[in-house]
C-alpha cells in the first residue's frame, strides 16, 4: 500500500527545506515555536487555539525539523482534551491531520488505540460524520445541509479516510464528481454553481486523483493552461482570473499542483521564490498577500513549503 497523501508530502517538502538557508529557516521556526500557546495548541490572527491552525502549526514545524518532543506531546495534550468537544467538520478532520503529525514526528499518540473497542467506535463514527456529507453529485458538502459537494471538502475526506485507514467508500462516484467539476476552459470549479475555475479547487481535485492513484498528467493539458496563466507579474499565481493579486496559498496549491502534472517548466519557478521570500515577515512568520500586514501560522507553512518546493526541484 503506498504512503497516505498527507504523509508522502510533507515528507517532500521536509527534504526542500533541509537544504534551504539555515538562517531562513530558524527565524521561521522560532517564530512559529513562539506561537504555542500555554494550552499546547495555535491560534489564528483571532480567537482561541483550535486544530486547524494548530495542525497548520505542526505541519510548518515537523517540515522546518523544528517540530521536537516538547512541543508535540504540549499539543498532543491540546488535541486529546478536543476529542471530547463536538468540533466542527473542519477541525475534526484537522484534528486527525495533526495527530498524524505528532505520531509521524516523535511518536505522541493522540487517538486511540487501533486494538481497542474504543478506537473502532471512534474510527466509525469519524466515517459515519463523513458519510453524513455525502451528495448526490458523488462529492462531499462543506456541511450535513448541503445539497451540492464541495471539490475541497471532498479532497479533504480521501486524506481523511487515508489517516483513519478505513477504506474510501464509492470511489467511482468522486471520479465522476471531480469529473463533473471541470470546467470547459481548464481547472475545476470548487462547486458546481461557480462561474469559474480555481486555483486552488483545482490543486484540490488533482489531489484527490492523485491520493486516490488515478491521476494521468496527459489528460490534464487544458488544467496546465489555466495554472499557468494564473502566474502574475508578482511572481506568484492569483486564485483566479478575477482576483488582481497573488496570493500564498494559491501560489503554493498551483505550484505543487503542476509539479504533480510534470509540468514545472510551464512556470517561472525563480519569480515564484521571489514572491514567497518578499513575503516573509521581519520578525518571522509569513504574510498571506503584499497588502497584508499580520503573519500567521496558515500562510507561514505555504510560504515554506513554497520555498521547499522551488529548492527541491531547482537542485534536481
Amino acid at each position: 500500500m503506498s504512503a497516505p497523501y498527507l504523509h508522502e508530502l510533507t515528507l517532500r517538502l521536509a527534504l526542500g527545506a533541509a537544504s534551504l538557508d539555515r538562517s531562513l529557516i530558524q527565524t521561521h521556526t522560532t517564530w512559529l515555536r513562539s506561537q504555542q500557546a500555554e494550552d499546547g495548541g495555535f491560534a489564528g490572527r483571532e480567537g482561541d487555539c483550535d486544530p486547524y491552525y494548530t495542525a497548520f502549526a505542526l505541519r510548518a514545524l515537523w517540515v522546518t525539523a523544528g517540530l521536537d518532543a516538547p512541543i508535540a506531546e504540549q499539543s498532543g495534550k491540546f488535541l486529546r482534551d478536543r476529542l471530547q468537544n463536538r468540533e466542527s467538520i473542519i477541525d475534526m478532520i484537522s484534528l486527525i491531520f495533526a495527530a498524524a503529525i505528532c505520531e509521524m514526528s516523535v511518536g505522541e499518540v493522540v487517538l486511540p488505540d487501533e486494538e481497542s473497542n474504543q478506537d473502532h467506535s471512534w474510527r466509525s463514527k469519524v466515517a459515519l460524520l463523513l458519510e453524513s456529507l455525502r451528495t448526490s453529485d458523488g462529492g462531499y458538502a462543506k456541511t450535513p445541509e448541503g445539497k451540492a459537494g464541495s471539490t475541497y471538502q471532498t479532497f479533504l475526506t480521501v486524506l481523511c479516510y487515508q489517516l483513519i485507514e478505513l477504506p474510501i467508500p464509492d470511489q467511482d462516484r468522486i471520479l465522476a464528481f471531480l469529473e463533473s467539476q471541470k470546467h470547459p476552459e481548464g481547472g475545476y470549479l470548487e462547486i458546481r454553481a461557480a462561474k469559474r475555475a480555481g486555483v486552488n479547487p483545482t490543486a484540490a481535485a488533482i489531489g484527490t486523483l492523485k491520493a486516490l492513484g488515478y491521476l494521468n498528467p496527459q489528460n490534464q493539458r487544458d488544467t496546465i493552461d489555466f495554472l499557468t496563466e494564473m502566474q502574475s507579474d508578482e511572481g506568484g499565481l492569483t486564485a483566479n482570473t478575477r482576483i488582481p493579486f497573488a496570493d500564498l496559498l494559491s501560489t503554493f496549491t498551483g505550484l505543487l499542483t503542476l509539479i504533480d502534472l510534470e509540468a514545472i517548466e510551464n512556470i517561472d519557478l525563480n519569480a515564484i521564490r521571489r514572491y514567497a521570500l518578499s513575503m516573509q515577515s521581519p520578525s518571522g512568520g509569513f504574510y498571506g498577500f503584499a497588502l497584508d500586514e499580520t503573519a500567521d501560522v496558515e500562510y507561514s507553512f505555504y510560504g515554506i513549503a513554497t520555498l521547499a518546493l522551488c529548492q527541491t526541484h531547482t537542485l534536481s
